[in-house]
């Protein structure tokens, strides 16, 4: 069988093939009682080569410092949550690499990012990884201060600086934009809007979503002994399942996930849960893939019954138990939400460092970025968002959590132990995978045409910043 499938792939256009094994990503979300939106049910695949990608790119220190002078002071980050800074003099401090901003409430619908550093002798004026309110930002060395608008409020001793000129003393500003509950940064101010950077067909998905009726129940940081590339890349194919995550491959339609891409910044896939992966086709009953289902807040599904009727499949009866459990759970109405959206997983990459993952079962943000000093390591934080009560309140967000080197994520207050399992076998293959590439003799990695294609256009992008373009 694999000989004929490749003998099959071979006579096809590159980028063509897909797993022999039926039905595909849009055949099973067709099949669903409650059906998907249009979003959903839309692909967007572009064949993009298939030549090996360097290795340099994640063990040569002097290319992680030409993605700091050419890449991250371009491109567009999401900083923080609106949530984080709901009232006006809340702050929040962002890092990436050597830079740090202060995201500040100015006003109502006034949100700024500042440099973080004095104008005075360069002290941060908010230490790295804090938050709070402030009616003014003061440095602690010598005490100069500015207003929340960034404008000079006092220099001490001015007498002394008359060379200063308060009115061109205010704060440097990155520029700033808010979108779906998110506050995005880009320190290059001829940077294209953020719309137009994400391009139509995404912002057209993430106004489907609702996500700025969302809040923060679990935030979740950890530092990972690997370039942040590899980091990203872990997560952006389900080609791995079979062999990293066995335990969920029984009810994970895997090999037959949906990659997408659109336009230079963004690419996704759907992958399907509740269906058996094609790798163990005739292996399990539906029965068995109902019975294995744990993917997700697996704690709300209690008691519920797990029973197939005749004809019944798992799928379907996994929609039903967590369209009820999740409403319960969680005290929202989710009567208007498809079966796919209740299920799947749904993975955007926003280059270049942000996932989102607009689903309810996995309901997540992941963001990347790199150690400032060592290339080999990385900055891999989860973000866990619920629908917003019935009450419309919403609730303030959680504490972050900070994991040491050898916790393990289940260990976060908030995490669900099975995803945290998940999230422990994705990061275990990592520091291996660094350590191989700098092993290897060959050259470069080899991705597959289709299921690995959020790689090449992650890495094409990346190519194109530090050549100048994009």
């Amino acid at each position: 069988m694999g000989n004929q499938s490749l003998e099959i792939a071979q006579a096809l256009p590159p980028g063509a093939a897909r797993c022999p094994q039926e039905p595909s990503t849009q055949d099973i979300i067709a099949r669903d009682r409650v059906a998907a939106p249009a979003w959903v049910r839309c692909e967007s695949y572009e064949f993009l080569g298939d030549e090996d990608i360097s290795i340099d790119r994640y063990i040569d220190p002097a290319f992680a410092k030409r993605e700091f002078d050419t890449l991250w002071n371009r491109t567009w980050q999401f900083a923080c949550r609106e949530e984080h800074i709901p009232e006006v003099g809340d702050y929040y401090v962002y890092d990436i690499g050597r830079h740090s901003f202060i995201v500040t409430r100015v006003a109502k619908d006034d949100v700024r990012a500042y440099y973080n550093a004095c104008l005075h002798r360069g002290t941060k004026l908010r230490p790295s990884g804090t938050d709070g309110c402030a009616s003014e930002f003061q440095c602690s060395f010598h005490g100069w201060s500015w207003h929340l608008d960034g404008s000079l409020k006092e220099s001490v001793c001015a007498w002394d600086f008359p060379h200063v000129d308060a009115g061109k003393f205010s704060l440097p500003q990155a520029k700033v934009e808010r979108l779906a509950g998110f506050v995005f940064i880009n320190m290059d101010h001829g940077a294209p809007a953020l719309a137009e950077y994400f391009g139509p067909e995404f912002m057209a998905h993430i106004n489907e979503w609702g996500l700025e009726n969302r809040y923060i129940y679990c935030h979740v940081v950890k530092k990972i002994p690997a370039n942040w590339k590899l980091n990203m890349e872990a997560f952006m194919e389900a080609y791995h399942v079979i062999h990293t995550h066995p335990q969920v491959a029984v009810s994970n339609a895997d090999a037959n996930s949906q990659y997408d891409i659109y336009g230079e910044h963004v690419n996704r896939f759907i992958s399907s849960l509740g269906v058996l992966s094609p790798h163990l086709r005739g292996q399990y009953t539906e029965q068995d893939i109902l019975d294995q289902f744990t993917i997700g807040d697996s704690s709300m599904l209690g008691g519920a019954d797990r029973t197939l009727a005749p004809g019944e499949t798992a799928r379907q009866r996994m929609a039903d138990i967590m369209r009820v459990m999740f409403e319960q759970g969680t005290n929202t109405d989710l009567s208007g939400v498809s079966d796919a959206e209740l299920l799947d997983c749904f993975s955007y990459t926003l280059f270049p460092n942000t996932f989102l993952f607009p689903g309810i079962s996995l309901p997540m943000v992941y963001r990347f970025r790199p150690d400032r000093d060592d290339h080999r390591k990385s900055i891999y934080e989860v973000f866990f968002l619920r629908p917003l009560p019935v009450d419309g309140i919403r609730p303030e967000p959680v504490e972050t959590v900070y994991l040491d080197d050898d916790q393990s994520f289940t260990e976060a207050e908030g995490m669900d132990p099975g995803f945290g399992a998940i999230l422990d076998q994705d990061t275990d293959n990592l520091l291996l995978q660094q350590e191989g590439l700098e092993a290897s003799a060959k050259p470069g990695i080899t991705l597959g045409n289709y299921q690995e294609i959020r790689v090449r256009h992650f890495e094409r992008a990346i190519d194109k910043y530090l050549q100048g373009g994009a």
